[in-house]
C-alpha cells in the first residue's frame, strides 16, 4: 500500500502531526517505538498547556489514547515499531523496520533525541529524585532550593534562567575555562545575584539517600575535591538526535540534528519533514515539538494536493 504520508514518532511532535493528519484525510501510517518521548519518565510535568501537571507516563497515555481515536481508514498505528532505514524511490519512500517495509510519498521524522546522560556515581540511583535533565518540565518542584546545573552551553544558561526565578540559588559548573552560550544570555545569566559559576569542575559524584543532597566535583587543574550543597542537579551537556536510519538522507548538522526550514519544516530533500527535539531548531519543547508538527502537516497537506 501507498500511504499519503508516514508519520515516524510517537513524542508530541508525532501525535500532533498524527491527529491533524487523520483530520486532513491523509492516508498515514504512524510508527512509533514507544509514547511520550524524553517526558516519559519526568514524574511530574507543569508546562503542558492545558494540562495544570500530569506526569509523563499519563501524557505518553494521552497521546496514545487521542491517536486511537483517530484510527481507522485514514489512520493506521504501528506500535512497538523502529524504522531503520529510509530509502528514496521514484513514488516517495520506503520505511524499512525489522520486520516490514512501508511506502509513502511524504514523510514526517518525529523521533527526538536522548539526553546524554551523567555517568558518575551516583547519577543513574538519583535520577527523577532530584537529578534531573528537563528544567521545563521539573523545575518548579525546586522552588526555594539550591540547585546546580551542569554544562555551559546555551542549553546550560537557558536552564539556569528558568531556574533563577524561584530556586534559593544556582550554581553552574563547566569542565574547561570558557562558557559556549550566546553573549546576551550570558550577560543577563550572570549578573543575577543568586547564581554562581565554577569553571574547569568536573562532576565526580552524586550524593544523597532517597533524593539528592550534593554534588561533589573536582577542580581539573588541582585535583582537589569539593562537595557543593544542593538539592537538585539539572544535566545540560547534550542530546543525541534519534537521526541515524535517516543518514546520508537529508542534511544534519555537526551534531546529526537535521537541518530544518522553521517556516515550514522541510528538509534538503523534497518529501521529507521534520519537528521536534531531532531538528537544528534553537529551542526544544513538549509544546515547540507539537506546534512544530502542525505547521509540518500543513505544508505537507499543501504539498501533496498540488502536485
Amino acid at each position: 500500500m501507498l500511504y499519503d504520508l508516514a508519520i515516524i514518532g510517537g513524542g508530541p511532535a508525532g501525535a500532533a502531526a498524527g491527529v491533524y493528519a487523520a483530520r486532513k484525510r491523509l492516508k498515514t501510517v504512524f510508527l512509533t517505538r514507544d509514547w511520550g518521548g524524553q517526558s516519559a519518565v519526568s514524574p511530574e510535568i507543569q508546562n503542558w498547556i492545558g494540562t495544570p501537571k500530569i506526569s509523563g507516563i499519563e501524557l505518553g497515555d494521552a497521546f496514545k489514547k487521542h491517536l486511537e481515536a483517530y484510527a481507522g481508514e485514514f489512520l493506521e498505528i504501528k506500535d512497538g515499531v523502529a524504522v531503520q532505514k529510509i530509502e528514496k524511490k521514484a513514488s516517495g519512500f520506503f520505511l524499512r523496520t525489522e520486520s516490514a517495509i512501508f511506502e509513502a510519498q511524504t514523510i514526517l521524522i518525529a523521533t527526538g533525541s536522548s539526553r546524554r546522560k551523567l555517568e558518575v556515581p551516583g547519577a543513574d540511583r538519583l535520577e527523577h529524585k532530584g537529578l534531573t535533565y528537563c528544567a521545563s518540565c521539573d523545575g518548579p518542584i525546586f522552588a526555594d532550593l539550591d540547585v546546580a546545573v551542569i554544562g555551559g552551553g546555551n542549553a546550560g544558561f537557558e536552564t539556569a534562567a528558568q531556574l533563577l526565578a524561584y530556586c534559593k540559588s544556582v550554581t553552574l559548573l563547566i569542565r574547561g575555562t570558557e562558557f559556549k552560550a550566546d553573549e546576551i544570555t550570558l550577560r543577563t545569566v550572570l549578573a543575577h545575584p543568586k547564581m554562581k559559576t565554577l569553571i574547569n569542575a568536573e562532576p565526580v559524584e552524586v550524593k544523597g539517600e532517597k533524593s539528592v543532597t550534593g554534588l561533589i566535583y573536582k577542580n581539573k587543574l588541582t585535583g582537589e575535591k569539593k562537595e557543593l550543597a544542593v538539592q537538585g542537579i539539572f544535566v545540560e551537556i547534550g542530546g543525541i538526535p534519534n537521526t541515524g536510519f535517516a543518514k546520508g538522507l537529508v542534511e544534519q548538522n555537526q551534531y546529526n540534528q537535521i537541518i530544518t526550514d522553521p517556516r515550514n519544516q522541510r528538509t534538503s530533500l523534497a518529501g521529507i519533514w521534520t519537528a521536534g527535539d531531532c531538528t537544528d531548531g534553537l529551542y526544544h519543547q513538549n509544546n515547540i515539538a507539537a506546534g512544530d508538527a502542525v505547521k509540518a502537516l500543513e505544508d505537507i497537506y499543501l504539498f501533496l494536493h498540488t502536485k
